[in-house]
Formats: structure tokens, C-alpha cells, sequence
């Protein structure tokens, strides 16, 4: 599990794909702090880690399947992209985002940007069959991101981000027609589920 505070930007070192894809991803953990097989939200994917280095200034290593790049963004991972990173929740650590479980529903689009005083106003696309989920004022993951959702119009929506989230997150190099990994509210799952649920 994840919170959706994001706790370093990493950098794809390289991306081998044969059979399942491989990735290496410099980071700015302690290397020597992360055990094989620990898991680590990259770009709000949760992927499960196969090798580390020290060399480079510190890296690890993640493998994702076929069915991992089918519902997110990973497929467009080239080596000098920048990703967002969290560490897994631990017993203890401050919840200051949301629930999030690192499995991503599907990818959304940005289709606007607009500053908004200091901070720059945001408005995606996402799927028609996730947007029933997305709420005014509920939360949201994108790119591994805990957001509020400022309002909803059929399938748009809107979230604000502050200076200090563009700058300790990859937001700061947003683009307009940009797909990211977007997913919904654990909450919003489990209601929508107990409301559609008949017993046999």
C-alpha cells in the first residue's frame, strides 16, 4: 500500500524488452535500504523490485508483464524519463495523501493546463468506464500522486497543483495531450461494488 506522497523522482536508466520488460531506475534511496522482492510505486504502478546496484549514484531493477503495460503508461518508458517513486507504507508512517494501492484502472489524458495564481489548473480525460468513479472533492491517484478532485463533468475532470507538488513530483513537465496512469479511490471501488451487488 501507498499514501500517494511522492518521496523521489527516478530516472529510467534502461528498458530491455524481451519476454516480460525489464527496467532499471536510478534513484536517490539508499539502494542498500531496499530488499529484493520489496515493492515501489513507479509512476503510481506498483512493481516489485529484482535487483539493485550502487553504481550510478543508486538504481534498482523492476519487471512488468504484458497485462502491466496494457493498463498504463509504462509502454512509453525510454531511457532520461523521469518517474515519480514512493516506498511502500510501513506501520507507523504518516498517511498524508490517500489509500492507494499502486494498481493502476487505466490511463487518462491531459487536455488542459491554466495557471491559476501560483498554482497550475489541470483538467484530464479519463475513461468512460472509470469516470462514474472520480467525485467533486474525492481523491484521486495520477501518476502516483494523491490528489483532490476540484469538479467533474462527464468524463473530465479537474485537480489544482501547487508549486511545491510540480516542483518534488515530475508534474513540472506536463504537456497537453499527455497520458497518465490514473487510479480511482479504493473507497469509490468498494461502494459502487455493494451498490451494484444482487445475492444469488
Amino acid at each position: 500500500m501507498f499514501t500517494g506522497i511522492i518521496t523521489d523522482i527516478g530516472r529510467i536508466l534502461s528498458v530491455e524488452r524481451r519476454g516480460d520488460t525489464t527496467a532499471r531506475i536510478a534513484t536517490g534511496y539508499d539502494t542498500g535500504g531496499i530488499d529484493l522482492g520489496a515493492s515501489i510505486a513507479c509512476d503510481g504502478v506498483c512493481l516489485t523490485v529484482i535487483a539493485t546496484g550502487p553504481e550510478e549514484g543508486g538504481w534498482f531493477s523492476v519487471q512488468f508483464s504484458a497485462e502491466t503495460l496494457s493498463k498504463t503508461t509504462l509502454g512509453g518508458w525510454v531511457p532520461g524519463r523521469r518517474v515519480n517513486l514512493e516506498r511502500a507504507l510501513r506501520v507507523g508512517d504518516e498517511l498524508g495523501g490517500h489509500i492507494v494501492s499502486g494498481h493502476v484502472d487505466g490511463v487518462a489524458e491531459v487536455v488542459a493546463l491554466a495557471p491559476e495564481g501560483d498554482s497550475l489548473r489541470m483538467r484530464f480525460r479519463a475513461p468512460e468506464a472509470l469516470a462514474g468513479f472520480i467525485a467533486p472533492k474525492g481523491s484521486i491517484a495520477l501518476n502516483g500522486t494523491s490528489l483532490t478532485v476540484n469538479e467533474v463533468e462527464g468524463t473530465e475532470f479537474g485537480v489544482n497543483l501547487i508549486p511545491h507538488t510540480r516542483e518534488v513530483t515530475t508534474w513540472g513537465d506536463v504537456a497537453r495531450g499527455d497520458p497518465v496512469n490514473l487510479e480511482i479511490d479504493t473507497l469509490a471501488r468498494y461502494v459502487a461494488r455493494l451498490r451494484d451487488w444482487q445475492p444469488a
